[in-house]
């Protein structure tokens, strides 16, 4: 009898649900499915709520619960069994529970995280292996473009002779633009791209590609990882240029000749179709890509791909941390210090720690490359949680570039650009080479005022002034996506004379036009790369010479490689090195030197000038001088000196609401409760978030800090756990953030 009762009891489920509650929710599960072997990992649809305002949602089983027969009685019952076979493994469960504990993130939240949107909404995981292929239409068949049209033609060509389509996998690997040249035929009816059956892919058999002999520091650093067994943390320190990218190609190699998968992150979207030609061009149809800018269906199949082993693979940005792995290999991390591997909305975590703790528990090495390592990998060296390689000559006959401050007090600017920047720019043209100049501001300028009352052109929803777009002729606010027309008359006194203030890329763009009307200066920002393959197809225009003067914003800082640019221009530092935010001059230091990084990266030697206004600023003199390894060992003392992390821990308590009293009310609750007992936390606060009001909302925050982290997380704990008594905790809007980067 006892038997027959603990086979009942197993049968109460836990469903994490995407809500934003602490909580998994007790399911009753078909008996069916639990002999069938139901496991944690598994998708279900669960009705929730009740009366009018139950609906049906699709959660994952988080584990099972022991009930009783009576209580299993009053339980609701799972609608359906989604998955017959769990889409994460046990280990991923693992991480994603101990996510949830670390950063104090509702459950459901953190586990629908790790899906893509179609999964997560319920679609069923489709068993065929499939993979979009480019087919020839019957009008494609007797189409005849012009002479000229030549990769057209050539591309009509290879699909006549190839039946059953190209894969676009293998049209990734092409160097020229194709997706260009897809869309114009299949406008013209010539093509059409479906889902077709994808074969199996054989990890043993990579595709012949050139592949470079590996230079004496590359070599050390790949027999490094490969000598490791089990789990290792490597710090890679990398000057731009030393050729990292080519140690991850090696190590991703060795991990498929031995059938097992590689997880590749890069913080930005910008980067991956340079690095994804790299790889494709080495390892062919085995690669897939995982970021925001593919379609819903392209990121499904892509983690579905990974998930089930058709795909050894994966190259993507932070959300890719989670993808699950069915025969663990590898995870990289290019550019580890990045701010973009730190989610900043809704569930707060960092992609680097997590990929840090998923190869801890898959027990497989992981490899961080930077040239300017965050001060956190730095401590981690320091501690022997990581182990240090350093690569700190470029690959090749290249050269450091020469670096040079330019003082602009007292100058006379135009469009931003100082007179010595000029004829720099017009010396680097007539050698027939390339100038790539950086300005972290996109837009026309930042202000628009009258000057002849003073009004200025403010953002009605937050406290930011609106900034002015020339080709559009519009304001738009960069913080919630308001936008209204540029007045030509003054709002408040109706005066014709309405002036742009400051500096934006647009600006520049129209000045170096105006001065270089000869020379094709390519601007690229977020405005000017809207839409699908835009980006893609700038940076062939680069790469093909048809580019003079390149100017462009944090999107062109890191990892482009673009040979015939020998002079790199900063336009504005400044703001980074007067905030008073402490990680503001680390982050400034990684930007200067990431930027620099771009400049003769081939034989031709390379200059950087900076513009600045304090030319005597000791850490940026100390950067220039001495490099990034002598500017953060300064940093990391004073760090230690005043007890700032990496050498303390901290949380940053957020609330917002409509009536801006409720956030403040609701932080000066928290500060209240910890007024007994500390617990080794210091309070800092609640004081009004540096941008007080963002879309309609006041904004205040709360900081906590400790020297041990198990404290900071236990106060944590005891702040969530009584705020569920209080009504202030419901009348403002309130999250934590452990370890923030961004204090806006």
């Amino acid at each position: 009898m006892r038997k027959s009762e603990d086979f009942f009891q197993i049968h109460a489920i836990q469903v994490a649900l995407p809500l934003p509650l602490r909580q998994v929710f007790d399911y009753s599960a078909p008996q069916e499915a639990v002999a069938g072997g139901l496991q944690a990992g598994s998708r279900v649809l669960v009705p929730f709520g009740s009366g009018r305002g139950q609906r049906v949602m699709t959660g994952v089983v988080a584990g099972f619960s022991v009930v009783s027969p009576e209580e299993m009685s009053g339980l609701k019952a799972v609608l359906q069994v989604l998955d017959e076979q769990a889409l994460l493994s046990p280990t991923d469960c693992e991480i994603l529970l101990w996510a949830s504990r670390y950063y104090h993130h509702p459950i459901g939240e953190v586990f629908a995280s790790a899906f893509p949107v179609l999964l997560r909404k319920g679609r069923l995981a489709t068993g065929e292996r499939t993979a979009p292929v480019l087919r020839l239409t019957a009008l494609g068949a007797s189409a005849q473009p012009p002479a000229q049209a030549v990769r057209r033609r050539l591309l009509l060509d290879s699909l006549r002779a190839r039946e059953k389509g190209i894969p676009l996998l293998e049209l990734s690997a092409l160097e020229w633009d194709w997706r260009s040249v897809v869309r114009g035929m299949k406008r013209k009816g010539w093509v059409e791209i479906e889902d077709a059956p994808q074969a199996s892919i054989s990890s043993g058999l990579l595709p012949a590609a050139s592949v470079p002999e590996l230079n004496e520091t590359q070599r050390r650093a790949v027999d490094a990882v490969l000598s490791s067994e089990g789990y290792r943390a490597f710090l890679l320190e990398g000057v731009t240029g030393s050729g990292k990218t080519e140690v991850y190609l090696r190590l991703v190699e060795q991990a498929l000749l031995r059938g097992l998968q590689s997880l590749v992150l890069v913080p930005e979207i910008s980067l991956t179709p340079q690095l994804e030609a790299r790889f494709r061009s080495r390892f062919g149809a085995s690669v897939r890509v995982f970021h925001s800018a593919l379609s819903e269906s392209e990121r499904a199949r892509s983690w579905q791909a990974f998930q089930r082993g058709s795909a050894f693979i994966m190259l993507g940005t932070r959300s890719a941390v989670f993808a699950p792995m069915c025969a663990p290999g590898l995870i990289i991390l290019d550019e580890e210090h990045d701010l973009s591997f730190k989610q900043q909305e809704g569930f707060r975590f960092s992609a680097r720690d997590i990929a840090v703790m998923r190869a801890r528990t898959l027990d497989i090495p992981v490899l961080m490359g930077s040239a300017t390592p965050s001060l956190e990998s730095l401590v981690n060296v320091e501690r022997r949680r990581y182990r240090h390689l350093s690569m700190p000559m470029r690959a090749g006959a290249a050269l450091e570039p020469a670096y040079r401050l330019i003082d602009i007090r007292n100058t006379v600017l135009q469009g931003g650009l100082s007179p010595a920047l000029l004829r720099s720019i017009a010396e680097t043209l007539r050698r027939g080479e390339q100038a790539l100049l950086f300005l972290n501001r996109r837009g026309y300028a930042p202000t628009l005022t009258c000057h002849a009352c003073g009004w200025v052109g403010v953002c009605p929803r937050c406290d930011v002034n609106l900034v002015v777009h020339e080709s559009s002729g519009r304001l738009c606010c960069h913080r919630c996506g308001y936008e209204q027309m540029r007045p030509r008359r003054c709002p408040a006194c109706s005066a014709e004379d309405m002036r742009a203030l400051g500096l934006g890329t647009e600006r520049v763009e129209q000045a170096l036009r105006e001065r270089f009307p000869q020379a094709h200066t390519l601007r690229i920002d977020r405005d000017s790369t809207r839409g699908k393959g835009r980006l893609a197809e700038m940076l062939e225009t680069v790469h093909d010479g048809a580019v003079d003067i390149l100017l462009g914003t944090q999107m062109l800082a890191k990892g482009h490689h673009f040979p015939d640019v020998t002079l790199v221009g900063i336009l504005n530092v400044d703001a980074g090195l007067t905030s008073p935010d402490f990680r503001a001059l680390e982050h400034t230091a990684q930007l200067i030197v990431q930027v620099a990084g771009r400049a003769g990266r081939e034989e031709k030697p390379g200059q950087v000038m900076l513009q600045t206004r304090y030319p005597d600023h000791p850490l940026l003199l100390k950067l220039l001088r001495e490099g990034y390894a002598a500017f953060s060992a300064r940093l990391l003392e004073e760090r230690k000196n005043v007890g700032l992390p990496p050498y303390s821990y901290q949380a940053l308590w957020r609330a917002e609401a409509n009536d801006a009293e409720k956030p403040m009310a609701l932080l000066s609750l928290i500060r209240d409760f910890l007024e007994k007992d500390t617990g080794g936390v210091q309070v800092l606060g609640p004081v009004r978030a540096p941008l007080a009001r963002q879309a309609g909302r006041h904004r205040c925050q709360l900081l906590f800090q400790s020297q041990q982290r198990a404290s900071l997380h236990k106060k944590i704990d005891e702040v969530i756990a009584q705020l569920a008594a209080y009504p202030e905790s419901r009348r403002a809007r309130w999250s934590v953030e452990v370890e923030p980067v961004d204090f806006l």
